[in-house]
């Protein structure tokens, strides 16, 4: 009265069987029982980098993209500059990049002339942990606007603390 249950898997390691092809081509031979000379049988076997990535990104997307997890997430932080043309903007935009990257943290900047909309559904979509937006408005306000890929709500922080911030919530982050 065994029941078969299925459950839902992910494929991330592969077994090649190669057979006896090289093992001839190589002269890589074995003695059986009988003292005769034998091919040996040659596998494959590994895990697939691509396919563990694919695996993390199946488990780890929304409606917008991809999640992706601090550990393999290729950059920390997606910093965006809006009004680009504003050159408050891009100064501080420009600062906060080196400042970051001075201490370790991996940023990919937006410095493209696109809208707020296309910016942000692209940062979205490469599932950053962290996205940091400086516009004019932020300027005026002298904050930085602050957004985790995996809770959704952004917020403003100063832009004295943001750089303390980030690095809060890559610790966090991380395993």
């Amino acid at each position: 009265k065994d029941v078969l249950t299925t459950k839902r898997g992910i494929e991330v390691g592969h077994v090649f069987k190669l057979g006896t092809r090289y093992s001839e081509l190589i002269g890589a031979y074995f003695s059986d029982e009988s003292d005769m000379q034998r091919p040996i049988i040659m596998g494959c076997y590994g895990i697939g980098v691509g396919r563990l990535f694919a695996a993390a990104i199946e488990q780890n997307h929304d409606g917008n993209g991809m999640v992706l997890p601090v550990t393999i997430s290729p950059y920390g932080v997606s910093l965006i500059a809006l009004n680009l043309d504003n050159k408050s903007v891009a100064d501080a935009a420009n600062m906060l990049y080196r400042e970051l990257w001075g201490l370790g943290v991996e940023v990919l900047y937006d410095d493209r002339f696109e809208s707020a909309g296309v910016k942000f559904k692209d940062a979205d979509l490469l599932g950053l942990p962290i996205r940091l937006v400086i516009s004019s408005r932020t300027i005026q306000n002298d904050t930085v606007e602050v957004k985790e890929r995996v809770e959704g709500e952004s917020y403003s922080v100063s832009r004295k603390q943001v750089v303390g911030e980030v690095e809060q919530i890559l610790k966090r982050l991380s395993p």
